[in-house]
Parts: structure tokens; C-alpha cells; sequence
């Protein structure tokens, strides 16, 4: 957060920095499931790796001009809690690390919590709280399907893309996650409540 701060400084530009904590019972579970649909399908099986998705990767990567990711969500939320954005083997060294060290300690509640409250959603906007209140006027609780799906689609570049004002690239990437979400798997501590 506070390197994008510099990063809007050093352009000339007015900071933002639109952060609100919300605990994971306070985030709607169609915002856990699309964006477990969206970013890390295999979320509640993996141990922190999803090794088929980075095989996946380095081969489509010899052939591509722009590398593709393979990042579940527990390496994201590791780099966004620990780590700094620009990628470099030592930043990937590191990531991994913290990686196993957050799935051994935390679980998966706890990461997709931090995870929902830490990434970047827009432009000087983090978490689900603050993008639920700034694009669709109201909680991160009361966010419906296609919100939370449109929310998702615009998570792998949330400066280029705008969940308030969808592209329609983003449009039809949010009605694919719409089409996966009721497939997803039993997320565990989303029904635990119930």
C-alpha cells in the first residue's frame, strides 16, 4: 500500500489509499467464491502450490512475449503481506518461503481473510470492504453475484481495470467466473457457518 502511495507521489499524483479491515464472516461468500474461481480454482486442495498451473506456465511462457502467472492465492497474499511487487528470483525465494510458512500457520480461512483484505481492487483501493463501498455503494457482506464476480474479473490488473465501470473485456470475464462459481467444490469454512 504505502509503495503504491510513493509510486502515485512520484507521479504528480494526489495519494489514495482507501483501506477498511473487515473480518471474513463480514465478506460475502459470493465474493470468496468468485474470486476462488477467478484466481486459484484449486484453492482448497493445494498446500500453497498449484505445480500442474506453474507447469502450465513455464511452458506457455517459452512461447509467449508477456510471461503468464501461476500464483494461487496463498502466494499472493504472501507477497502482498510481506513482500514488495517488482519480481525478481530473490522476491520469488522469499514468496515461497512465507508461503509455507502462512499455509502451516494460518489455514486456508485465514489466508482468503488477509487475502480479501489486502489486495489491490483499484486504483489506491484495498480490500473488499473498501471497493464494495466506493464501486457498488454498500458492504462487502451484502455484495451479489455479479458484483462479486465483476469485483474478481478485474483482479489480475485492478489499475487498468475498473469494477465500477466495466470494460468489455472484464464483462465477459465476469459472466466466465459467474458460469464457474456455482461449481466450485465445498469451500469448507464457508460452510461451517450453516
Amino acid at each position: 500500500m504505502f509503495i503504491r502511495v510513493a509510486q502515485q507521489i512520484g507521479a504528480g499524483e494526489s495519494p489514495q489509499l482507501h483501506h477498511e479491515w473487515v473480518p471474513l464472516e463480514e465478506i460475502s461468500p459470493k465474493l470468496v467464491r468468485a474470486v476462488i474461481a477467478s484466481e486459484d480454482n484449486v484453492f482448497m486442495d493445494h498446500y500453497g502450490f498449484d505445480f500442474n498451473q506453474i507447469q502450465k506456465a513455464v511452458k506457455e511462457n517459452k512461447r509467449r512475449h508477456k510471461a503468464r502467472g501461476a500464483s494461487t492465492i496463498s502466494q499472493q497474499t504472501a507477497k502482498n503481506v510481506f513482500l514488495w511487487p517488482q519480481s525478481s528470483f530473490v522476491r520469488k525465494g522469499f514468496e515461497v518461503y512465507f508461503t509455507v510458512l502462512i499455509e502451516l500457520a494460518w489455514g486456508k480461512e485465514r489466508i482468503m481473510e488477509v487475502y480479501l483484505n489486502s489486495i489491490e481492487m483499484g486504483n489506491g483501493i484495498y480490500g473488499a470492504e473498501s471497493v464494495a463501498q466506493l464501486h457498488f455503494d454498500k458492504s462487502a457482506k451484502k455484495l451479489s453475484a455479479s458484483n462479486a464476480a465483476t469485483i474478481a474479473a478485474t483482479l489480475p490488473n485492478p489499475i487498468r481495470f475498473n469494477s465500477a465501470r466495466p470494460s468489455p473485456y472484464i464483462l465477459k470475464r465476469k459472466a466466465q467466473i459467474l458460469r464457474l462459481m456455482p461449481r466450485m467444490g465445498k469451500i469448507d469454512f464457508l460452510e461451517k457457518g450453516k
